[in-house]
């Protein structure tokens, strides 16, 4: 089965087929980025000019330069109106519909600026359909000719008004299907991830780390006292409680550079690190310990830290780093530690390394061992 399309490589399939239908040289779709005041272009395709991309990094346009996206579009639809496309020209000018016979569709407001564009890019004239996502504005369809084609009619425009339409079905529909990705991906209760990305994220560290070297470290936290919360407070203050750890977790997590913070279920959470030593992970480990148990709910936090920038042997598989890090923290709640726990850090001998090395009846499995007091 063929893999599913990114969002990006979606859009470019819609701009490509725009693109040949109104048989045009170029087409980009834009997005209308409100908060910012800007149209920002996601993808060109066809013939680029010097200087564009076919995913720009930041290729975006001050909205003031295309009145029309934030006047003429907007009060239209306000007012019940649809969103037609409309036909510039390199010549353009500001003009009101022709009569007669004339069956080119005259610019808007905007025509300064896009008429200035046409002819910075070789181009001769193009056809501008407003896309609408949800009853409002998302950004717009471009499609142009070069320098010397004929020009785009009345009945051309109607078409790409068309397609803006069902470009706006798919990005609709691949919203759907990134939201649906995302909730696959996360926690409800948290926002965080869950259990299932910190698996897919972890294998793949581990095999970076086999190729490269690269450090990885994974933290195991479980909430102290959370049973004692739900039975005589209520399960309403023991989700407060994993609410407000989880929010912890992201702020400290937030210091080590693309590090991934999860729940992986019941009072248990972890953090994965991919490149920041092992050091800098301990100390943030510490610093969420220390905020962990300044929190009016629960008893703090018992963590363990499983480091490839540790003394914990050659690591075969992700597995293995979960069992090392399931022991450090079992041994920080047994000792009631409050400070974060680090397999391989006594040595040769290592008790968390022994513990997490033993055979499978004395409880190497995740949460065998597991004391749920």
């Amino acid at each position: 089965m063929a893999a599913a399309q990114s969002p990006l490589e979606s859009l470019r399939a819609a701009a490509e087929r725009a693109q040949r239908a109104l048989g045009g040289t170029f087409a980009a779709l834009s997005v209308w980025e409100r908060e910012l005041g800007r149209l920002r272009v996601l993808v060109n395709v066809g013939e680029l000019a010097e200087g564009e991309e076919e995913f720009p990094e930041d290729e975006s346009y001050p909205v003031h330069e295309f009145p029309e996206i934030a006047e003429f579009l907007h009060d239209r639809w306000a007012g019940g109106g649809e969103p037609h496309a409309w036909v510039e020209t390199a010549a353009s000018e500001p003009r009101d519909a022709p009569s007669g016979p004339d069956r080119h569709v005259p610019p808007r407001s905007g025509g300064w600026g896009r008429a200035a564009a046409l002819r910075r890019r070789g181009r001769g004239c193009c056809v501008v359909a407003p896309i609408v996502l949800h009853g409002r504005a998302w950004g717009e369809l471009y499609v142009a000719r070069g320098t010397g084609a004929p020009g785009f009619d009345r009945d051309e425009a109607d078409f790409a008004t068309v397609l803006a339409a069902v470009t706006a079905a798919g990005i609709a529909q691949t919203e759907r299907l990134e939201e649906a990705r995302r909730l696959a991906f996360t926690d409800p209760l948290t926002g965080l991830a869950n259990r299932r990305l910190v698996d897919q994220r972890l294998d793949e560290a581990v095999e970076r780390h086999l190729a490269d070297g690269t450090v990885v470290s994974l933290v195991v936290c479980d909430i102290n006292g959370l049973k004692e919360v739900n039975d005589s407070l209520g399960h309403a203050y023991g989700d407060r409680l994993l609410e407000r750890f989880g929010s912890l977790l992201s702020l400290c997590g937030a210091m080590l550079p693309g590090a991934l913070v999860a729940r992986l279920g019941g009072d248990e959470f972890c953090l994965l690190a991919v490149g920041p030593p092992v050091d800098e992970v301990v100390r943030t480990a510490e610093d969420l310990c220390r905020r962990a148990s300044e929190l009016d709910l629960g008893e703090g936090v018992a963590c363990g830290i499983a480091s490839t920038g540790e003394a914990i042997g050659p690591l075969g598989s992700a597995r293995r780093l979960f069992r090392l890090a399931d022991a450090a923290q079992y041994r920080a709640k047994a000792a009631r530690s409050q400070k974060p726990v680090v397999a391989g850090r006594e040595g040769p001998d290592d008790p968390v390394v022994r513990l997490a090395e033993a055979p499978p009846e004395r409880g190497p499995e995740r949460r065998r061992f597991r004391s749920r007091g």
